[in-house]
Formats: structure tokens, C-alpha cells, sequence
């Protein structure tokens, strides 16, 4: 039972830094339309989905493919690049 109770808390942080990354992203009008351009989602798909791990996973692989916002972001919301290299990894598991 407790590696379930590892799982979810792994999935939650992962979600959690995943909403605050889309959250940055989509805060800068130029980079929110790089987003939607490179995932091919329409705005209206994005705010209905924003809470998917798919799309949260499409986010978090957006940011790492461009480094300078992948830092970026991981600073601004606190976190570590890393974490958010990490979160994308357990976002594509689930």
C-alpha cells in the first residue's frame, strides 16, 4: 500500500508543478502561442484540458525543449529545472 501512497503524492507534485509551468507558459502571449503552435492545441482545448497529464506532460516537454524556459520557468515558480525534467518523466508514466 505505500508505494500506491508514494505513486500519488509523486503524481500530485508532478501535477501540481506541471499546472504552475502551464501557468508561466501561457503568461507571455508570445510563448503561449509558441505552445499551441508546437502542440497543435487550440486555446479553447488548452483551458478545457489544462488539468490532463497529457497535456501537462505536452507543457513540460515544450519547456525542455527550449532550455533558457525551462530555467526560466523552474525559477520563476520555484522550482529546479530538474524537478521539472522529473515531473514530465512521472506525468508520462501515469
Amino acid at each position: 500500500m505505500q508505494g500506491n501512497e508514494t505513486n500519488a503524492a509523486q503524481d500530485a507534485t508532478a501535477l501540481t508543478l506541471a499546472l504552475a509551468a502551464l501557468g508561466w507558459t501561457v503568461s507571455e502571449p508570445g510563448r503561449a502561442q509558441r505552445l499551441l503552435d508546437t502542440t497543435g492545441l487550440e486555446p479553447d482545448d488548452l483551458r478545457a484540458r489544462a488539468a490532463d497529464p497529457g497535456v501537462l506532460s505536452a507543457v513540460l516537454r515544450f519547456l525542455e525543449a527550449h532550455e533558457p524556459d525551462l530555467i526560466a520557468c523552474a525559477e520563476a515558480i520555484g522550482s529546479g529545472p530538474a524537478a521539472l525534467v522529473a515531473a514530465h518523466r512521472q506525468l508520462d508514466r501515469a
